[in-house]
């Protein structure tokens, strides 16, 4: 027999994807203008870091989708946390 659906698996979480962090002075930060690039610390190779408010939950690589979502990104995970430890 089949059990019903639990219904905490219908709310949805919101996942931010870290790719980086950037330290510009508060100076530097005065003068962006549009265009302006703002280098991170990471390389693009470097994996992303998945996060469900502050903990982490996984990592993983970015990736770019084909098809129908070209030019979409994704994450294509590489290392998921064991919930009832940290990363």
């Amino acid at each position: 027999m089949d059990s019903p659906e639990n219904p905490l698996g219908q709310i949805p979480l919101e996942i931010m994807i870290s790719v980086g962090t950037a330290r510009p002075l508060v100076r530097e930060m005065l003068t962006l203008s549009q265009g302006a690039v703002l280098p991170l610390d990471r390389r693009i190779e470097d994996p992303v870091e998945l996060y469900i408010g502050k903990r982490l939950i996984a990592r993983g690589e970015l990736q770019e989708l084909d098809g129908d979502q070209a030019g979409q990104l994704a994450v294509r995970l590489t290392e998921v946390a064991d919930m009832k430890t940290s990363l």
